[in-house]
């Protein structure tokens, strides 16, 4: 009796180191932490996903395990119950309780879209073929901040599209137009255009709600587009055209933006204009910026600082320059004859007037 209770623990904890063995750690799998909030999770898989693609891979079944690995957590994780079970009992919690996993490629298309074949579009790998017919394009503006731009920012869309699903019957399908013989009379033939179609199964439009996932990118710039292949207008003999959002940057109350530079303008009062000054200003991350002057500052100086424009969309590494024009704010009051008298002697500057032609001598940076 003991040796058969003895095998009985050894068996139980075998059985329990395979379990844990048979757990894929999600969290490491992702390469986030157990406290990564939803936007984490959500980018963290859009990076790994895009690596790892079967199209972008073909042939590397390593790359396709891990596509795989990635779908899958990406699942549990991105869910607010699922997650819960994991967290508590592991992956063989979510079996126990019957959670399904989903096709990973059907996950990969709803947050980057495709409507079938390759979403990479790699010569031998796009398994779409150019002879089909595509439907319309659909066009729209993504209203986006300018700090969204400059940090990059996840949007979230509801996407309502119709989608061909099977019906009863069959229909004409691939129509064309094909030269054919006709004979008129005996010995004189004719060549006439007829009208030909193929006999397919019949289908119905049903409309159909998806949530997309949109990420604008660090540095993506003013009509940049952003494609979800087969999000876009149905073809009933052929492929879905694309969705395509296209950045509309929306005015922004303290910087304008001009390629990689950022511009904006600071008030000043006429003693900071004469003795100098130092403040900090609020970037567009938030992040502080100090300026400071310590000799005098003029009306419509423009003072540069580097590296703290826009960061480029190319090279996130690298970042444009921020360009401050200064206006004075000179007081609004009367100085007596001897406070006139006062600044005189202390500014020891002559009366002086010029005329010039002011739109030549305007600093716009290259």
């Amino acid at each position: 009796m003991a040796v058969m209770f003895v095998q009985g623990v050894v068996l139980a904890t075998f059985f329990l180191v395979v379990v844990a063995m048979a757990d894929r750690d999600f969290y490491k799998i992702l390469g986030v932490s157990k406290t990564a909030t939803k936007k984490e999770i959500k980018k963290a898989y859009r990076a790994l996903a895009m690596k790892f693609h079967p199209d972008k891979n073909p042939g590397d079944d390593t790359a396709a395990d891990k596509f795989q690995d990635i779908g899958a957590a990406y699942e549990v994780l991105s869910d607010p119950d699922q997650r819960e079970i994991y967290d508590k009992h592991g992956e063989e919690g979510l079996k126990n309780g019957g959670a399904k996993q989903h096709d990973p490629f059907d996950m990969f298309s709803s947050m980057f879209g495709g409507g079938g074949g390759s979403f990479f579009n790699f010569g031998g790998g796009n398994r779409r073929g150019n002879e089909r017919p595509r439907g319309a394009d659909v066009h729209i503006d993504l209203d986006v901040s300018l700090g969204d731009l400059y940090t990059g920012q996840f949007f979230e869309v509801l996407h309502t599209k119709p989608v061909a699903k099977k019906a009863p019957g069959t229909r004409q399908c691939n129509c064309r137009t094909e030269m054919r013989t006709q004979q008129i009379r005996p010995g004189q033939f004719q060549m006439i255009n007829q009208r030909v179609c193929d006999e397919c199964p019949n289908v119905k439009m049903v409309t159909e709600h998806i949530e997309i996932d949109i990420e604008v990118e660090p540095g993506m710039v003013q009509g940049q587009e952003i494609s979800f292949v087969g999000e876009g207008e149905p073809h009933i003999d052929g492929e879905p055209g694309s969705l395509i959002f296209h950045v509309n940057t929306q005015k922004h109350p303290k910087f304008h933006r001009n390629g990689d530079n950022l511009f904006t303008n600071i008030t000043i009062s006429l003693r900071d204009s004469l003795v100098g000054f130092s403040m900090e200003i609020d970037h567009l991350d938030e992040h502080k910026v100090t300026i400071s002057r310590d000799i005098p500052t003029p009306p419509n100086y423009i003072l540069k600082v580097p590296n703290e424009g826009m960061i480029n969309f190319d090279n996130n590494h690298q970042k444009g320059d921020l360009y401050v024009t200064f206006q004075v704010e000179y007081p609004n009051r009367n100085f007596s004859a001897d406070d006139k008298e006062a600044l005189i002697e202390l500014l020891k500057q002559d009366s002086k007037q010029s005329v010039f032609n002011g739109m030549e001598q305007r600093f716009v940076p290259k």
